[in-house]
């Protein structure tokens, strides 16, 4: 299926391993223009190398300062933007009782500011235009507990901003959805670690946690982002898709 993303200008935020590297691979694909943000430079260079069209900022997306300044780098290198695809996220403390109020407080810059200052950032671009496309990349366990509970808050927050921003910005032509992603397997990981560490454990998760017999792909990821971001899905507003092989325990 032709997405009709041809020459269409992409910036991911956290592009440069993961889920984020297979989205900006897959829009790469479809003939879009992508651009990855991320902190490591050299991992970066990586990506540019191997991704051969993408290009890459460098930044500490948890500074308010250092987002702005990647994006004003972004916007004059590439003069619009038509696609956003806030993915950078992580994890940190343990249970609320024992992690520090700055651990809440830097889960909250990563994974959810950061989503709502591109998001800003990009919103006058997409106006002018009208039409442009945000997607954010939430977790299932932004709708039930699981995983720890500064990412989890945070990922909650994702998914309210998703539907309250796409409410605002759809009748200036801008679609805002989200992918909320469950236990997906990748080189760089929590779960390939965790795999390697103790296969026997991780195989009995796999059983008793997800139904459908085993981990995600970041391709599967990716291939709902690129739907989301594409006119196909163009009476796709305000939700946030489970991409879990019916891991989530949420019926809504």
């Amino acid at each position: 299926m032709d997405l009709n993303l041809r020459n269409k200008v992409v910036l991911i935020t956290g592009g440069s391993k993961g889920i984020g590297k297979a989205i900006a691979k897959g829009f790469l694909e479809e003939g879009a223009k992508v651009a990855v943000m991320a902190r490591d430079t050299s991992v970066l260079k990586e990506v540019e190398q191997e991704l051969k069209g993408v290009v890459g900022f460098s930044a500490d997306l948890t500074n308010a300062a250092e987002r702005q300044q990647a994006f004003n780098q972004f916007l004059s290198e590439f003069g619009t933007i038509d696609i956003l695809i806030n993915n950078v996220g992580g994890s940190n403390g343990s249970t609320t009782t024992e992690t520090d109020l700055t651990l809440f407080e830097e889960a909250m810059q990563l994974n959810y500011f950061s989503a709502v200052h591109f998001s800003k950032l990009a919103l006058p671009v997409m106006k002018k235009h009208q039409s442009g496309s945000i997607v954010n990349i939430s977790s299932i366990f932004g709708r039930e507990s699981g995983g720890k509970p500064t990412y989890n808050s945070a990922k909650a927050a994702m998914i309210s901003f998703t539907k309250s921003l796409a409410d605002e910005v759809i009748k200036e032509g801008i679609r805002v959805n989200g992918v909320a992603p469950g236990s997906i397997l990748h080189p760089t990981g929590n779960w390939q670690r965790r795999l390697e560490e103790n296969p026997e454990k991780i195989q009995q998760f796999i059983a008793n946690e997800i139904p459908a017999g085993r981990f995600g792909t970041v391709e599967e990821v990716a291939n709902t982002v690129l739907f989301l971001a594409s006119d196909k899905a163009s009476w796709v507003v305000g939700a946030t898709l489970n991409v879990d092989g019916g891991q989530s325990k949420s019926n809504f």
